[in-house]
């Protein structure tokens, strides 16, 4: 007998396929379309072939930027990584202080990102925020609208405490997974708190550890909106990153061009990063099962 399949399922996954098409798919091949043209206005466009990629690659501005970003993702992986770990290992496991600790730690990611820079930038100024005058009164000097050590301070900050509530949170689900009987015997064998951690809580945790090293290289590799609200980019180029510079060439110099390749570059590597990230959780998947 020959087995009928049923294909109505292809009326379900339809309009999402649509839509996917229409919101993603489209604008990526306008952006591809404009990466090999230019135009001197008027509608009219003539092909350059890949003359805006050998610009981009070898920019000193695009290289200044990505300097810039590959800094600022490295120091906020250091920091947000150790210190989400550090505070799920030290939450509350049981009882309605573990749901309340859950609840205060999750409170920074419902807060949108362009409020975050707002509620920092108002709070770093030194004649109405409450840092910067307090830092101004204890004679600290402190200004991230002319200091480039200020600006860093303040983004990287302000960074650490919108998103290491991820890293948090998904530590905490990871140790939540841990059988009760490993830490039975651990006991029993008197294992000391580094043993236990080293041998039983960061091997059960490596997986949601991988999957909350990739966010945040992917959210914090595309940061835009805090800096942006904040220090504008400054000062200077200070804090003008990889998606700052290409809003700027975009909309401010409208080199549309060169901004598209530059955003299609842009777009490789994040998928690349991604793509070699999401092989390792999965090879570790297949050897833990």
């Amino acid at each position: 007998m020959r087995k009928t399949v049923n294909q109505k399922a292809w009326f379900l996954v339809l309009p999402v396929i649509l839509l996917v098409a229409f919101s993603a798919v489209i604008p990526l091949m306008t952006v591809v379309n404009y990466s090999v043209q230019d135009t001197f206005g008027n509608n009219v466009f003539f092909e350059v072939g890949l003359e805006w990629f050998e610009e981009i690659l070898h920019s000193e501005r695009i290289h200044a930027a990505l300097g810039r970003q590959a800094l600022f993702t490295t120091i906020i992986l250091l920091i947000e990584i150790p210190l989400g770990i550090f505070i799920a290992l030290n939450m509350p496991k049981k009882g309605f202080w573990a749901s309340a600790s859950l609840i205060l730690v999750a409170l920074p990611l419902l807060v949108p990102w362009n409020v975050v820079g707002t509620i920092w930038q108002i709070f770093g100024r030194s004649d109405i925020g409450l840092l910067g005058h307090t830092l101004a009164n204890l004679g600290i000097e402190y200004n991230y609208s002319q200091d480039v050590l200020s600006a860093w301070i303040t983004i990287i900050v302000m960074d650490v405490w919108h998103w290491t509530s991820l890293v948090v949170l998904l530590c905490y689900a990871g140790l939540q997974s841990i059988p009760s009987a490993y830490y039975q015997a651990a006991k029993i064998d008197q294992a000391s708190r580094w043993n236990v951690f080293r041998y039983i809580e960061l091997p059960k945790m490596m997986g949601v550890l991988l999957i909350a090293f990739l966010l945040r290289f992917m959210d914090s590799f595309m940061i835009y909106t805090e800096p942006m609200v904040v220090t504008g980019g400054g000062p200077g180029n200070a804090t003008t990153f990889l998606s700052i510079d290409l809003v700027k060439m975009a909309i401010g110099q409208f080199d549309l061009g060169p901004a598209a390749a530059f955003s299609l570059i842009y777009f490789l590597v994040i998928l690349l990063v991604s793509w070699a990230f999401f092989t390792i959780i999965t090879n570790i998947d297949k050897q833990e099962n």
